[in-house]
């Protein structure tokens, strides 16, 4: 069990060292989908609304906001990209 956590960890760092999760505040409507399914609870949709990545460090690159967006405004973006 132990050894099966700390390899999602690892994946989940490495997810985080090389993409983060933006918007497009034109498409995003402010339904709150996202936030709700969050099972983090990070307020992606206050990140939105203030036009920033989401570079939470509670995230776990789950995609559950980013499948769930009905106006499909959330993207996994390289930090090549967004830096």
């Amino acid at each position: 069990m132990l050894t099966r956590l700390a390899e999602h960890e690892k994946r989940r760092r490495c997810a985080l060292s090389h993409a983060r999760l933006v918007a497009d505040p034109a498409r995003c409507i402010q339904c709150g989908i996202c936030s709700y399914n969050c099972p983090a609870g990070i307020d992606i949709r206050g990140h939105v609304w203030c036009e920033e990545p989401i570079d939470d460090c509670r995230c776990v690159i789950c995609g559950e906001c980013v499948a769930r967006c009905p106006r499909g405004a959330l993207r996994f973006v390289s930090l090549s990209v967004v830096s």
